[in-house]
């Protein structure tokens, strides 16, 4: 297998090859390193949104748009599959870089951060790479600048000519649709944090609808959060037992019962003041290898069309 990072690289080879027609933006920084709008000055797109979840994936995962109802209303829904979960979504996937240069503040996940691999996740699985390419997806409403890539060049030992930032902003179409893409990965790490080998996690898949595209990064961040948390499912096969199986789904349902914009609110969005436990998926179907099947959580759909406006 090739390395994370060189297999997302040649995911965005194909989104610069085809830039218009998922209307995203190519810009060339002063050292050469690229920013791919995906959803900060542009509006953003479902198809864009999808080929960033495959990017963020490094290419280890089938994303696919599906239509169902939250309410009675047709909504667009998004399903992500791997059977190489604790590379795709743990070393991969996960938003675990906070880009902090100046003025400048984001989220990074993708494969760049397993040329840093400073996070236990990488520990605990036992992976580091070294590239000659770094891909970081960047969270954020405003594009990243010749400062952000050196500072990414620098941590990551690759030249600033080998540095790749799609960015979107969570306010966007393609923000929308890389949050619902995020079910398994949610359940995976959940495992991981509550003592699960991550590498005993087979196969993972999941859904989530894509939240309505908010005005502000804040409603965005809480409907994204609302679709995850009350509204995603996840299938999710495992090689062993385990007794907390029953801790991986959110507590949303059980300790908020309403949209979470008005729980952000009360803690002045300082997340780090809420349960961790709040940020999983909604319900979770865990098949373990020649054992039990354990069917944990429950989805809550008329939270979800209040969070929606439906």
């Amino acid at each position: 297998m090739d390395s994370l990072n060189r297999m997302a690289t040649e995911l965005v080879d194909e989104a610069i090859d085809f830039a218009d027609e998922l209307t995203i933006d190519v810009h060339a920084l002063e050292g050469d390193a690229a920013v791919l709008d995906f959803g900060v000055e542009v509006p953003g797109a479902v198809e864009a949104g999808m080929l960033l979840a495959e990017i963020q994936t490094a290419g280890l995962a089938t994303v696919q748009s599906t239509m169902a109802t939250v309410g009675g209303a047709p909504l667009n829904h998004v399903e992500l599959s791997t059977d190489h979960p604790a590379l795709a979504l743990l070393c991969s996937q996960k938003g675990g870089w906070e880009l902090a240069v100046d003025d400048f503040q984001a989220l990074g996940s993708g494969p760049a951060r397993a040329l840093v691999a400073e996070e236990e996740a990488f520990q605990r699985i036992g992976y580091r790479e070294d590239a000659d390419f770094a891909v970081l997806a960047v969270e954020t409403d405003e594009l990243p600048d010749e400062d952000v890539a050196s500072q990414v060049a620098e941590r990551t030992g690759v030249p600033e000519t080998g540095v790749f930032l799609p960015s979107f902003a969570t306010a966007s179409v393609t923000g929308s649709v890389v949050a619902a893409a995020r079910a398994a990965e949610l359940a995976v790490f959940r495992l991981a944090e509550l003592g699960f080998d991550p590498v005993s996690v087979l196969s993972a898949s999941g859904r989530a609808p894509v939240a309505p595209v908010a005005d502000d990064e804040a409603t965005a961040m809480a409907r994204t959060t609302d679709a995850l948390a009350y509204g995603s499912e996840v299938h999710l096969t495992v090689d062993e037992s385990f007794d907390r199986f029953d801790e991986v789904p959110s507590v949303a349902a059980r300790e908020y019962g309403e949209p979470l914009e008005g729980v952000f609110e009360d803690v002045d969005w300082d997340f780090a003041e809420l349960p961790v436990e709040l940020f999983g998926p909604a319900a979770v179907t865990i098949d373990v290898v020649g054992g039990d099947t354990h069917v944990v959580g429950e989805t809550s759909e008329n939270v979800l069309a209040e969070s929606f406006g439906l």
